[in-house]
């Protein structure tokens, strides 16, 4: 049975402040996922300094 995209678990992006959701890419790291993307997390380090 799937799931609605609107029932599925949110997060809000470190760097964007933006919210997005899991993927089954990430079922097994969805604890450690902090970032919305590839240039988010890359980005990273610019928000930390700030």
């Amino acid at each position: 049975m799937k799931m609605k995209k609107s029932d599925l678990p949110q997060k809000i992006c470190l760097v964007c402040q933006r919210p997005f959701s899991w993927r089954k890419k990430w079922e097994r790291v969805w604890d450690d996922v902090k970032y919305c993307s590839t240039k988010c997390r890359s980005q990273r380090q610019n928000v930390n300094a700030k």
